[in-house]
């Protein structure tokens, strides 16, 4: 109840930026969803349209020092693996590789332990059953080797006979991808992103692996203050409460230590993502560090089906199959049906119908794309949640951009 309160009397113009009018709706509903909480964080909001940048607006907290600025990257955890993936699909229409050669002729080391017939396409739409990170490792910190979890992908034995299911890979997808790539190309995956996306699309920020100079644009989370702790005579334990995501998977019927190993590896508490290891580390699947702009401007070059300014990075029959549902049933991690395209899953609204495509990450942020409406989607920010189907807010602010662009192509918003 308290929320709602806070939403209903929040201020609806807590932001800086460019709005365009016709999307002055989503901006206030930005607004109202940040206001009471920019001393605890920050956000950014970026939306192109036809074309065309219609909204750029960001509000908040850096960290506890600095505001929020319309230049500050991001960790967007998963939503990254929508970036990742793009890079493939713009390196399949190069003829480097293909979705339906075996990974193995590029990255021989990879056929190990029953992986020979295993393609690009199975790994991008969850179905090489490469899940587990918790049985690989000892340590979270050993993540931070790019050299070493490749080796240990290479080494790795699917949890299912390839085409009988499909399990989303929160981690082991970035390794799995980046390697490829790779070995395809002969290039680092750095290098790879600044020639065939960075370049090309004049990216702001876009990070596989921060570099050292950029560290000071990063936003970090902002600690919450501690209340006054009680004596240890007047503290009762309490029994841990199982969390809603707990309880939605018990419900689900999904097996608990699917997800467990495919999220969690070991010492997961003793490594983090935010720290300037974490963030020079190369985790493609987690870690990506990204302005909303540059998630923006990706996704609006996908919006045009792979043309920006002129410039074709994607075939349009490659396009074709990027955008193409390969599997529609729930998987074994998530909790609903993603409709795994390739890289990518569905638009997730509060009942708006769209049959675009994106990602999203544990935090919330998110960025997609509706070629239909020739609309993309990116939202940032450093606040410390974590969902693996994102939050209450990104799925408004998701609902209210495909109204705003409703109401400008059709003159009726329409709530489905």
């Amino acid at each position: 109840m308290n929320k709602i309160k806070q939403y209903i009397f929040a201020n609806p113009e807590n932001y800086q930026g460019y709005v365009d009018e016709r999307f002055k709706n989503l901006a206030k509903q930005f607004s109202r969803m940040q206001d009471a909480r920019t001393e605890h964080g920050g956000a950014a909001l970026v939306v192109y349209f036809q074309g065309q940048k219609v909204m750029d607006i960001y509000t908040g907290k850096k960290s506890e020092t600095e505001n929020w600025q319309s230049d500050t990257l991001s960790v967007c955890y998963s939503t990254g693996k929508g970036v990742l993936s793009t890079l493939a699909h713009i390196l399949v229409s190069e003829g480097f590789l293909d979705y339906d050669t075996p990974v193995a002729q590029y990255w021989p080391e990879f056929a190990q332990k029953g992986k020979a017939q295993i393609t690009l396409r199975h790994i991008l739409s969850h179905q090489s059953g490469l899940y587990d990170i918790r049985n690989q490792i000892e340590t979270a910190s050993e993540m931070a080797d790019w050299s070493h979890m490749l080796d240990v992908i290479a080494k790795s034995q699917p949890r299912f006979e390839l085409g009988t299911g499909a399990a989303y890979q929160p981690l082991t997808f970035g390794w799995q991808v980046g390697g490829t790539l790779e070995k395809a190309t002969g290039k680092s995956l750095s290098d790879l992103m600044q020639q065939y996306l960075v370049d090309p699309l004049a990216l702001d920020g876009a990070y596989f692996g921060v570099v050292e100079s950029e560290l000071t644009r990063v936003a970090r989370p902002i600690a919450k203050l501690k209340t006054q702790a009680k004596p240890s005579s007047q503290v009762k334990p309490k029994q841990k409460k199982a969390s809603v995501f707990e309880k939605i998977i018990e419900w689900s019927g999904q097996n608990p230590q699917d997800f467990q190993d495919a999220m969690i590896p070991k010492g997961m508490n003793k490594f983090s993502f935010f720290s300037d290891e974490g963030l020079k580390a190369v985790i493609p699947a987690a870690n990506g560090v990204f302005t909303a702009h540059s998630l923006a401007k990706i996704y609006a070059m996908l919006a045009n089906s792979g043309t920006w300014k002129g410039e074709q990075l994607i075939r349009p029959d490659i396009f074709k199959d990027l955008s193409t549902v390969q599997y529609t049933k729930r998987d074994r991690i998530m909790p609903l049906p993603m409709h795994w395209r390739l890289g990518y899953h569905r638009v997730l609204t509060l009942g708006k119908s769209s049959k675009g495509f994106g990602h999203m990450g544990f935090n919330g942020s998110a960025a997609w794309c509706d070629p239909e409406r020739h609309l993309s989607f990116a939202y940032t920010h450093n606040f410390a949640t974590g969902s693996i189907t994102g939050d209450y807010r990104l799925w408004g602010l998701t609902q209210e951009a495909l109204r705003c662009a409703d109401a400008a192509l059709k003159r009726r918003k329409g709530w489905f």
